[in-house]
């Protein structure tokens, strides 16, 4: 994301997380950037620069967060299968 405007950034990562419904942490590596700086954008800059993409996105995260307990739940049971098929082989 070199050569554009911090500006330009914020609402890129933004479009593309209310686009894909994807996570802080999965818009930082499809970008090529840190958490903390994906975070920083759609939170603070972002309100400064659009603030009605701003609620949208954070609707978006609101979401993500709600669900999350669900996903981790899905990725221990996935874990444990795996261990228990490999026991079996």
């Amino acid at each position: 994301m070199k050569g554009i405007s911090i500006e330009e950034r914020a609402c890129k990562l933004a479009h593309y997380i209310i686009d894909s419904k994807d996570t802080v942490r999965g818009a930082a590596k499809k970008f090529g950037i840190s958490k903390s700086t994906v975070h920083m954008d759609i939170s603070k800059r972002l309100l400064k620069i659009n603030h009605a993409l701003a609620l949208e996105v954070r609707n978006v995260l609101d979401e993500n967060k709600a669900e999350r307990h669900i996903r981790g739940g899905m990725a221990t049971k996935l874990k444990y299968s795996h261990q228990d098929q490999d026991k079996v082989s």
